[in-house]
């Protein structure tokens, strides 16, 4: 018997068990399971199921009473996780964790994976808890020169274990095909960790997602790292990351057995450029003298410096010092080393500590999310990942996706709402989300698409008017400069036309932008960057233009 029949299985036997912490359903509705009075009942009974369970029960979804493989269509089982998510918070619990089986009509067996021709069996563990409010989750993304050690520190902080010297914990972090099998999970961060009364609450095998899974139950503080690419050519990579991501701080690292470098400085530029609270942690300090080590810091020093920041030694002023000072223009410095371990408590206290930046102020405005990710999952369909601009969603919403290639927009609605392999009902800006669509198929998502809701009556945009300032530039920016373009998840080829002709390098000044192939959401404020060769630059947008 394979293991994915097994799970399956032994559900089903332990479901049989009298007063077990396993229900069977053959299907959840909302015209029949989500009435006064029988949802209050569904709720109290699946609380005992959860109590039975010592805070774990296991709901089968498209089963018979007796067990019997019923199977269901993909539609009516993404309503039953619907209502058994409300049922669910009624109960003081959560969805942890889903797992479908197909049924094979003829023969009558399931299979794991996509829905079969009997239609579809689903196994739901449910958990105690509530997720944590949206305050308590921050977002980090990391940048820094490949072999700086970025994913090693970071493979040590959520692990809590000492590097070998050879980046052994940098494996842990490696994006494997198994992360992304639902998809729902929405989980663009490459590592999670977090806190609760006692201290750090860390992942003893990154690689499992029910390890994440128990971290994000288990904390009462959450911080996620989203990744970003080391490699020079890889830079457009890390830009999507930095500008994509709706983050609260960054993190560079620069390793002290190297110095700050060319992609350190325009990693640093690209962090500073959009104004993102930042920390540099000075790596590898192991593997240096005293002397070295001092000369790398006040290289760094002078770095910041020289982009108008103000450094501030962690070492030197101390923790409480950085958590009061970080901001656009102060950015802390540590010193530290995965091997050693040298200086990861300062940065578990720093980030136990630093407040929440994005979405805080946010909360009550109109709900928007740029699609960042898409994907397709059994039983739900098409889902569109990203990190909330704006506003909340909730499971139900009627909302508009776009702009198609033709500018026009399509009318969908949130089937469900997961993140970290959470199912949830609601979610406010700063969350990185799963959100299951109805209304439209998985190809006909992009990324750089918005979700807005039903009223919206939004613009295409083709065109805009913006205020750039030029990082870097081998010689003049002139009509038809076509860098891509980074304005939230949207990366598109972009015609440039300054006013009065040209752009120097280190120059600010107005042009019109021009998206080279097709019309995306834009809105007056928002930043970008645009890239081309060895060109770099930023801008704001300040005026939009209709599609023609």
């Amino acid at each position: 018997m394979s293991p994915d029949r097994a799970v399956l299985e032994r559900a089903i036997e332990r479901g049989e068990e009298e007063g077990g912490s396993v229900e069977f359903k053959e299907r959840l509705t909302k015209d029949l399971h989500a009435t006064e009075g029988r949802f209050e009942s569904l709720a109290a009974q699946l609380r005992h199921r959860v109590l039975s369970g010592d805070g774990e029960a296991t709901y089968v979804v498209g089963v018979t009473d007796d067990g019997g493989l019923a199977g269901i269509d993909p539609d009516t089982f993404s309503e039953s996780m619907d209502v058994l998510s409300l049922l669910a918070e009624e109960a003081g619990a959560h969805i942890d964790d889903v797992e479908t089986w197909g049924v094979d009509e003829a023969t009558g067996t399931a299979t794991k994976g996509d829905a079969g021709t009997g239609g579809i069996v689903g196994v739901a563990t449910i958990r105690e808890g509530a997720v944590m409010s949206d305050d308590e989750h921050i977002v980090v993304g990391t940048a820094g020169h490949v072999d700086h050690g970025k994913s090693t520190l970071v493979g040590s902080l959520v692990t809590g274990d000492a590097d070998d010297g050879e980046g052994g914990t940098r494996s842990f972090l490696d994006v494997q095909p198994h992360e992304v099998e639902r998809g729902l999970s929405a989980d663009l961060s490459y590592g999670v960790y977090g806190f609760d009364d006692d201290g750090p609450v860390r992942m003893d095998n990154p690689h499992r997602k029910s390890d994440r899974a128990r971290v994000v139950e288990e904390a009462d503080r959450l911080v996620s790292f989203v990744d970003t690419v080391g490699h020079e050519p890889w830079l457009r990579t890390t830009i999507r990351g930095l500008v994509g991501q709706k983050l609260d701080y960054g993190l560079l690292t620069v390793a002290a057995d190297d110095g700050p470098t060319k992609t350190t400085r325009e990693h640093l530029g690209i962090l500073l450029a959009t104004d993102l609270p930042t920390v540099v942690a000075i790596t590898k300090a192991d593997l240096v003298s005293e002397e070295r080590l001092r000369e790398v810091e006040r290289e760094v020093e002078r770095l910041l410096r020289e982009v108008d920041k103000t450094p501030l030694r962690v070492e030197r002023h101390g923790v409480d010092a950085a958590v009061e000072e970080i901001s656009e223009t102060v950015v802390p410095v540590l010193t530290t080393s995965a091997v050693t371990m040298d200086g990861l408590a300062q940065l578990d206290e720093l980030f136990e500590r630093l407040p929440k930046t994005v979405g805080t102020d946010r909360s009550d405005e109109a709900f928007t999310m740029y699609v960042d990710r898409t994907y397709n999952v059994t039983g739900v369909g098409a889902v569109a990942s990203g990190t909330i601009r704006s506003g909340t969603v909730e499971a139900g919403d009627e909302l508009l996706i776009g702009p198609m290639q033709d500018g026009t927009f399509r009318e969908v609605e949130v089937r469900s709402i997961e993140m970290h392999y959470h199912r949830v009902d609601e979610a406010q800006a700063g969350r990185i989300v799963g959100i299951a669509l109805k209304g439209i198929a998985e190809v006909d998502i992009e990324r750089g698409m918005a979700l807005l809701p039903r009223d919206a009556d939004p613009t295409p945009v083709r065109e805009f008017e913006a205020e750039v300032m030029v990082l870097n530039h081998p010689t003049r920016i002139g009509d038809g400069y076509e860098p891509v373009v980074h304005l939230e998840t949207v990366s598109e080829a972009g015609a440039f036309y300054p006013e009065g002709g040209q752009l120097l390098p280190g120059d600010s000044g107005e042009t019109r932008v021009r998206f080279k192939f097709r019309p995306y959401y834009v809105e007056e404020g928002q930043r970008f960057v645009f890239r081309e060769g060895r060109s770099k630059g930023v801008g704001t947008v300040t005026d939009v233009t209709p599609v023609e």
